[in-house]
């Protein structure tokens, strides 16, 4: 049976498991959440009331929380880009990276997006300035901790990248990385330049004016 998604293009956590996916090339069926598909969002809120996606489902298995379906897809559908690796201690870093760029990357932005949806200006303005300081802390570690690697966790891609890619895409938008973070701006584009995430971007194109904060002309 064809593995089936339930999440929407534009979503970052929907991209962190379309990367893993198209990684491997594993074959599956998207199923976007939006007005024009109300028999999706009824399946999806059928299968995980608590509303949230991206949902993975394989036969009569229903898989949430972006880590934990890349962990499943690793063990259950893998292929030849193994995102963990079977050192348990190397395992272990990658699982920090992939925890660090959710809570201290992606949080970030969100908590700013958030601000920017409640209309109202103050709101607005102490949720950028929060996230604006948060991603400042997050990118001056990371400047330092991604010198002499290719990838978050050393020269083999992993879920930590597939983490990264949507967050430090989104993260830019709402506040850029300066000049002064060279090693970490070139991962962010060897991340774009990656063809699963690419795709990922593309799909996602279309739906730029949704981004509360503006979406800017590049990437």
């Amino acid at each position: 049976m064809t593995l089936a998604l339930y999440g929407h293009p534009f979503s970052s956590y929907t991209q962190k498991v379309l990367v893993a996916l198209y990684e491997n090339d594993t074959p599956f069926e998207f199923r976007c959440l939006g007005p024009d598909t109300p028999q999706h969002a009824a399946q999806w809120l059928q299968r995980w009331p608590l509303r949230k996606f991206p949902l993975l489902v394989d036969g009569a298995r229903n898989v949430v929380e972006t880590s934990i379906i890349i962990e499943y897809l690793h063990l259950t559908h893998p292929g030849p880009v193994r995102l963990l690796p079977d050192d348990p201690l190397a395992a272990l870093d990658v699982r920090f990276m992939d925890r660090f760029f959710d809570l201290h990357v992606m949080n970030m932005v969100q908590h700013a997006v958030n601000g920017a949806l409640t209309g109202d200006a103050a709101k607005r303005a102490d949720a950028v300035a929060t996230a604006t300081e948060k991603l400042e802390l997050a990118y001056e570690w990371l400047e330092g901790y991604l010198a002499g690697r290719t990838w978050a966790a050393g020269d083999a891609f992993s879920l930590a990248d597939c983490a990264a890619a949507p967050a430090l895409f989104y993260a830019d938008w709402t506040h850029a990385i300066g000049p002064h973070y060279p090693t970490l701006r070139a991962y962010r584009a060897r991340l774009l330049a990656r063809p699963s995430f690419a795709r990922a971007v593309d799909e996602a194109r279309s739906y730029r004016p949704l981004f509360p904060l503006g979406a800017p002309d590049r990437d």
